[in-house]
């Protein structure tokens, strides 16, 4: 099989890339990461000229249509340069109005046009609380007006990723027995909003609503399988950011240790080292493949296979997270858990990335559910 992207696809990589390189140091993102704000504008505006929030959107609503492969060739980057910027939150919020507007949801659409330009900040509020990644465990309720057709929604929902930051949430909650999902403006009335910065210096909100305004964005009866498409579209992002900030663990690692020196020599030389780092890279192929059979399965009909690869490709990527970030921590020395080296921030962000929509022992659990497993699989 070939696994070689194409010219178009390399070509933006590249672009990405070198923007990042020449404008997204290390020192630029912690300067960052440590701001009130917590992300940068400039930065924003930067993605939005590059295509980056234009390319998951439709060419309907003025974006370039790209699939989930293009979204992987981004996410690798953005996780090499541990980018804080709300570009997966906001992507993941596209892929939701992206799923609604295909049912012609005039709200989605408009939403889609201003999200492709850059004008606007999206984030999905999965979590709730009490629920530990079960997505479908809701105590978000929604109500609707008894005249106007309008809905106000009740609940708290927790770690929202950059939701302080976002214009926008969509947030599934319960009505009349199912679950559907609603848009709800910032500015909306009776929603509290508490920030705070997580461990890998990207920033999380806690979100509380209080009979607050609320757009219903699915018909009735969808809610549920859309809710579940929107998070496996998530979870590969995340496992495609994982790979970019495994392949700058790996690169980093090898570089350290041909300049450390122990007995005269450079530690590279010493062949006890040479077989851990041989099995970092061989944990980090291993999670590529299954993210890139993620990424292809992701556009497949059959949501029964999705869900399966998806959780195949956490599962995996998650044991490589753990794996990768140990080893390059033990063979930086104590150098390897100070600020002072993005070693320790790629750990940070992978543990992160681990626990997020679900960890390992979750996906694994997942995945022996799947109507498809069989022992045949494994």
């Amino acid at each position: 099989m070939n696994f070689d992207f194409s010219d178009e696809q390399q070509q933006f990589r590249d672009a990405l890339r070198r923007y990042l390189d020449n404008e997204y140091g290390f020192d630029a993102r912690q300067k960052i990461v440590a701001s009130d704000a917590g992300i940068d504008d400039a930065h924003w505006r930067a993605f939005a000229e590059l295509g980056v929030l234009a390319l998951p959107v439709p060419e309907a609503q003025g974006g370039f249509d790209g699939g989930p492969v293009d979204m992987l060739v981004v996410m690798q980057e953005l996780g090499r340069a541990l980018v804080v910027e709300p570009v997966w939150a906001t992507v993941v919020g596209i892929e939701a109005l992206r799923l609604v507007a295909s049912k012609e949801s005039a709200i989605a659409s408009a939403l889609l046009e201003r999200a492709a330009r850059g004008d606007i900040r999206l984030s999905v509020a999965f979590d709730e609380p009490h629920a530990r990644y079960d997505l479908f465990d809701l105590r978000t309720t929604a109500t609707a007006s008894a005249n106007s057709g309008d809905y106000t929604i009740a609940g708290v929902k927790s770690v929202v990723r950059h939701g302080a930051q976002a214009d926008y949430w969509i947030v599934p909650a319960r009505i009349e027995g199912e679950i559907a999902l609603f848009v709800v403006a910032r500015d909306a009335a009776n929603a509290d909003i508490t920030e705070y910065r997580t461990i890998d210096g990207q920033r999380a909100a806690t979100l509380a609503f209080h009979a607050t305004p609320a757009t219903r964005l699915d018909g009735r009866g969808t809610g549920a399988a859309t809710l579940e498409g929107i998070a496996d579209y998530a979870t590969f992002l995340l496992c495609a950011e994982a790979l970019g900030a495994l392949d700058a663990l790996n690169r980093a690692t090898v570089e350290y240790t041909k300049e450390r020196q122990q007995f005269g020599v450079p530690i590279a030389r010493f062949q006890a080292l040479q077989h851990r780092m041989v099995d970092m890279l061989i944990h980090t192929e291993q999670a590529r493949s299954i993210t890139y059979l993620a990424a292809a399965r992701y556009a497949s009909a059959d949501a029964v296979a999705r869900a399966q690869a998806v959780s195949a490709a956490k599962a995996r990527v998650g044991q490589a997270a753990r794996f990768v970030g140990q080893q390059a921590v033990q063979l930086h020395g104590g150098m390897g858990v100070t600020n002072e080296l993005p070693v320790a921030h790629w750990f940070k962000r992978l543990s992160i990335i681990e626990t997020t929509l679900g960890d390992v022992d979750h996906h694994l659990a997942r995945f022996a559910a799947s109507p498809a497993f069989s022992l045949t699989d494994v």
